[in-house]
């Protein structure tokens, strides 16, 4: 036989699909990282193909469409649901974010889903002594800085201090520079290590993703090439609302007036792509900053508060001055509404 470190492969004879009615599929929910993992691992030594849906829960139809590419991508299917406080800074929304426990393994279970993985914590957070002890949550109060040698020296002569055990974390060096990591310096060191131990925890074969969250799926993307990963990452395509808003677990705190509003949002960058569209010469340097200006003007004037339009080379995000014709690109936007903050984004000239 194989070696035991040779993976199965992807995909498997349609004779050994591992077939599941939606509706009737005997979904387990697991909550320890072990479990999942032998889960994982016995149907893989079958010869089946795993697949891994992370979210952080309060499932939406945008969340139910990237586990359809899923399921439609691997015999058996994990969705992990998980709010990870590591990539929300302290003044930040991790409390407030909306959950519906039960309404999504329901919605899970009528897919088709085989698997739900739904950790308590995934870090060890306090050590006290021999004792593993905290809330995650304290996490969001961590920085490097906090373990710099200044303030966190090895030899000291005082009684030991709690101390959050959590300490290795996964950076894309280039990739989280700038548009979230703008605001939110924190963010994608969160969400780089948390994938990371989702992938070693669930070991999938294929994971999706969102276009929704753009700058994620790239440093997601580049994590899993430069850590040797074998994974397969894909990028589904971006879900909306029937009037145009981006589907998002954050929209439910929208107010009735700023989720109204924030169609400006969608209708700008609506505009700049049916102009890409119809440009048989490509936007100059000109041409490109008006129409990026004009999407600022349109979310301002309607209430929010710009974080920032850029656009951007779809693989590597580093902004682009011109759209020569037929080149590719992506116009990335984040903008508030009241206190919700809304991401958005509209790739140009086809995907790269």
């Amino acid at each position: 036989g194989a070696p035991a470190c040779v993976r199965p492969a992807r995909a498997c004879p349609l004779r050994f699909r591992y077939l599941a009615k939606p509706g009737l599929v005997e979904m387990q929910v697991i909550t320890d990282a072990k479990a999942m993992r032998r889960w994982s691992q016995a149907h893989r030594a079958a010869g089946r193909s795993v697949s891994l849906v992370p979210t952080m829960g309060y499932l939406h139809l945008g969340h139910l469409s990237l586990v359809k590419e899923a399921l439609s991508r691997s015999d058996v299917c994990v969705v992990s649901i998980y709010v990870n406080p590591a990539q929300f800074a302290a003044n930040e929304d991790f409390g407030t974010y909306p959950r519906d426990e039960q309404g999504d393994l329901r919605k899970l279970k009528e897919l088709g889903v085989h698997a739900v993985f739904m950790p308590e914590r995934l870090y060890v957070v306090e050590v006290r002594g021999d004792k593993i002890d905290g809330d995650e949550e304290n996490l969001r109060t961590n920085s490097p800085a906090s373990n710099s040698p200044e303030t966190n020296s090895p030899v000291s002569n005082s009684p030991p201090e709690t101390k959050a055990a959590h300490e290795t974390y996964v950076t894309a060096e280039q990739l989280q520079v700038g548009l979230c990591s703008k605001t939110r310096p924190h963010f994608f060191r969160g969400v780089a290590t948390v994938v990371a131990k989702l992938f070693n925890i669930c070991e999938p074969d294929v994971a999706v993703f969102g276009k929704k969250d753009y700058q994620q799926l790239r440093v997601v993307q580049r994590v899993v090439r430069d850590l040797d990963f074998a994974i397969d990452v894909v990028g589904a395509p971006l879900e909306r609302e029937t009037d145009g808003l981006a589907m998002s677990s954050r929209n439910a705190r929208l107010t009735a007036d700023h989720r109204a509003n924030a169609l400006a949002i969608s209708r700008g960058l609506l505009v700049l792509k049916n102009k890409v569209a119809t440009s048989h010469r490509g936007l100059d340097e000109q041409t490109l900053a008006n129409e990026v200006r004009e999407i600022r003007t349109g979310i301002t004037e309607a209430g929010g508060e710009v974080d920032y339009v850029e656009v951007c080379d779809q693989e590597s995000l580093v902004p682009v001055k011109t759209l020569p014709a037929g080149a590719k690109a992506v116009c990335l936007v984040a903008a508030k509404f009241g206190d919700v903050r809304l991401l958005d984004n509209a790739e140009l000239g086809g995907e790269a």
